[in-house]
């Protein structure tokens, strides 16, 4: 049926016929979302500055809180690239992806963002989660160096920050998330094109899902609470659809170019996408299998996104080119309005939701 741009946002004639159908014609634009109540709190990694940004956005707009300097070698670029909250809230983490000779993970205290410890890991650890069952941090650990060669994914302990288990997984594993309960840990292999189920417990391989011929995958969701993820096919502009129950995929969303990292509503109702490959975002119907809007970025390379637990808003990450500053974008998720933007430092990636304040 086609599509629709009003303002930024591309909209799905589709969706807007099937919203409409009952008044018999297309309802107009959903008016400005109202400013939040509450401050919302994310914190940034600037993979090409060695910082990670707290960024708050509420009442007043957007706004970065601080900066705090990561990293071993003040005189090298070391790559913060993943980061993740521990689920008590008390501590975040961020992976330092190239390091001298392997990469490694840092622990801060959140608020006062004070440096707690680290644990050297592989080379290029990449994503990032904490199990809320055991405490434990899984890491995967990318090797963008050198030949193409099977890689592995780590556990650490994160009191002593210890790694307890490295487990041989399969080429540049990324896209580290556990399901709910923490007793399966999910990742891809971007250059063997499957989805891998770990065993959180036993720190065993359980199960592996081929994605198709050629396909590079660089994203895996958490799950939602009926079982569904959703994986990203980078080079194939697709967005897959697998129910962990019975391991099949369900359904396959033809994307813009190089669908990146998602992120879903806790409500399971909608899917929010970086296209990396396009410079722009989907926000898909998760009911209907349409992409109900897509917002073009205000600079190149749209990177993280993390949706906030009540499912309002979306903190999406630009990596930007050059001497651009890294950004980070606030998008209302109902409406797939823009109502946030903030600089912060160059190449920002990795994203993760610290908390809810006010």
């Amino acid at each position: 049926m086609g599509t629709r741009t009003i303002g930024a946002v591309t909209v799905s004639l589709t969706l807007l016929a099937l919203l409409g159908s009952r008044a018999g014609r297309v309802p107009a634009a959903a008016a400005p979302p109202e400013p939040p109540e509450q401050s919302y709190y994310v914190y940034v990694c600037a993979e090409s500055e060695d910082e990670v940004a707290l960024v708050r956005y509420g009442p007043g707009g957007a706004e970065v809180v601080k900066t705090i300097g990561v990293g071993s070698y003040p005189n090298e670029i070391e790559g913060p690239h993943g980061i993740t909250v521990d689920p008590d809230g008390r501590h975040w983490y961020v992976s330092i992806a190239h390091g001298l000779p392997f990469g490694s993970v840092h622990k801060y205290e959140t608020g006062t963002d004070a440096w707690v410890g680290d644990v050297t890991l592989g080379l290029f650890p990449a994503t990032l989660d904490v199990s809320p069952a055991t405490g434990l941090m899984f890491v995967v650990n990318f090797n963008l160096h050198g030949r193409m060669e099977p890689s592995s994914i780590s556990a650490v302990e994160v009191e002593t920050m210890a790694e307890v288990a490295r487990i041989d997984t399969g080429v540049m594993p990324h896209g580290s998330r556990l399901s709910r309960d923490g007793t399966r840990h999910y990742s891809v292999n971007m250059m063997g094109g499957d989805l891998v189920e770990l065993d959180a417990l036993g720190f065993e391989i359980a199960r592996r899902l081929p994605l198709g011929e050629g396909v590079q995958p660089t994203w895996v969701t958490t799950p939602t609470a009926d079982g569904i993820a959703y994986v990203t096919g980078n080079n194939v502009a697709r967005v897959f659809e697998v129910d962990l129950r019975s391991w099949r995929i369900l359904r396959t969303f033809e994307t813009g170019a190089g669908p990146y990292n998602l992120d879903v509503t806790p409500d399971g109702s909608t899917l929010v996408a970086t296209y990396k490959g396009g410079d722009a975002v989907g926000f898909w119907d998760l009911g209907s299998g349409v992409e109900r809007a897509r917002v073009s970025t205000t600079r190149t390379i749209p990177h993280g996104v993390a949706v906030t637990p009540d499912g309002r808003y979306a903190f999406v990450t630009l990596e930007g080119v050059g001497s651009d500053p890294g950004t980070v974008e606030i998008y209302h998720v109902p409406t797939a309005e823009r109502v946030g933007v903030v600089d912060v430092g160059k190449q920002a990636g990795g994203v993760a939701f610290w908390k809810t304040e006010g």
